[in-house]
């Protein structure tokens, strides 16, 4: 009996150090959750599932960044260049398929087109990733001595992201402008009918054979129908329509097919896909750095590089694959949020301070803290917008920063803050 006290009595101060080694993130997890639940209830809870949908995608950018300075020790200041690589790559990648269907309608196709095209990015995110690795910080890993490292990779990103950026201003097709989606990612073609639809002499000169039952049927809907169904319906090709549309008997729109299966207002398809993403992504990198002998690698070396050194373990092969993809993960991030932030030069801004926000705060190198860290970053953007004013989205969330930074310097989740304090 005295045995089964002295281990129960183990065990509670075991717990109790936990709590005490974790009290900083305990707090503002704490506070994070009453300020969404405010924002649920005083906002509406439309508004809280879109931030927890932002705040996916601001993890999955986050968890790139504290991959590369947690394993390389690189304060990545080209990462948002990564984003805005990975928007340029989806929307001339969806481009061309989107426009493919327009004359070839395929609802697979329709489906799957922004997936290749998300794919894409991350795809040449990859690549991008592993050039500049061995091109540009290989090199420079040859010549730095101790302790300037981190001040010359600092430096070296600093000088990536001006250059891509300037890049992409000079490339002629490309310039300053912005590419964005119009109508997003995944959207249902709908159908409206007009007033003249009623008149006697609307289908005049038109087959009346073809025409009459389809009208007769818009006539009698609600609202708008999508195009697919009228299609399936009565076997009647987009292009016979048009000549509808040209009479102003009726008219093609847009609709979310998330938004009119559920019918939750605010909330989009390509919101929801890009938080799935971002989740699949996130729980693919935790299997591979915990499961796979290279991932067990990529922590090795993140935990001692000069032991995994010792190990036999080949950073020539761990330090690009690691920094290919965080690359591949920001640019997947910028392939899916396109249809929120359209693809141009500076596109790369707000996500990069947006990460460093979060990584800063849940503690550098610390990717399981940035998962978080995403979440508790885009909740109160949420509440500054609905609370204060929209102006200072990235300012109080900032101040907040520095506060949890002034009482714990290594961030809420104790990472040591690598590379800088040595």
């Amino acid at each position: 009996m005295a045995k089964e006290k002295g281990s129960t009595a183990v065990v509670e101060e075991s717990l109790w150090i936990k709590i005490q080694d974790n009290l900083p993130a305990i707090v503002v997890i704490a506070i994070t959750i009453f300020i969404a639940i405010a924002i649920g209830v005083l906002g509406g809870w439309p508004q809280l599932l879109n931030s927890i949908l932002t705040g996916g995608m601001w993890a999955l950018l986050s968890v790139g960044l504290a991959l590369v300075f947690g394993v390389m020790n690189i304060p990545h200041f080209a990462h948002g260049e990564s984003f805005m690589v990975g928007a340029y790559v989806a929307y001339f990648v969806f481009t061309p398929l989107n426009n493919y269907l327009q004359q070839n309608p395929s609802r697979f196709l329709a489906a799957v087109a922004p997936l290749i095209a998300i794919l894409a990015a991350g795809l040449a995110g990859l690549i991008l990733g592993i050039i500049l690795e061995r091109a540009l910080f290989y090199p420079l890993r040859l010549r730095s001595k101790p302790g300037e490292w981190v001040m010359n990779a600092f430096l070296l990103t600093v000088g990536i992201s001006f250059v891509l950026i300037n890049t992409v201003k000079l490339t002629p097709f490309l310039g300053n402008d912005f590419y964005g989606l119009g109508g997003g990612y995944w959207k249902v073609e709908t159908l409206n009918v007009y007033p003249k639809a009623e008149a006697e002499d609307a289908l005049e000169g038109l087959d009346q054979e073809t025409y009459q039952p389809v009208l007769e049927y818009l006539t009698t809907q609600e609202g708008s129908i999508t195009l697919g169904q009228v299609q399936d319906k009565f076997g009647i090709s987009r292009v016979e329509l048009e000549k509808l549309a040209e009479r102003r008997i009726i008219g093609f729109g847009n609709d979310d097919p998330l938004k009119r299966w559920l019918g939750i207002q605010g909330l989009t398809t390509e919101r929801a896909a890009s938080f799935l993403i971002s989740i699949l992504c996130i729980v693919a990198l935790w299997f591979f750095l915990r499961r796979t002998r290279t991932g067990r690698a990529i922590r090795a070396v993140s935990q001692d590089e000069v032991g995994a050194k010792m190990m036999g373990i080949n950073l020539n092969f761990i330090f690009p694959l690691t920094f290919g993809l965080a690359t591949a993960m920001a640019s997947i991030a910028g392939g899916s949020l396109l249809f929120m932030f359209q693809a141009h030069p500076n596109v790369g801004l707000t996500p990069l301070y947006t990460a460093w926000f979060v990584v800063m705060m849940a503690g550098l190198g610390n990717v399981i803290g940035a998962v978080v860290g995403g979440f508790i970053v885009s909740i109160l953007q949420t509440a500054t917008q609905q609370f204060t004013y929209g102006a200072l989205i990235n300012v109080i969330p900032t101040i907040i920063m520095i506060i949890v930074l002034l009482v714990v310097p290594s961030g809420i989740f104790g990472s040591e803050v690598k590379g800088i304090q040595e």
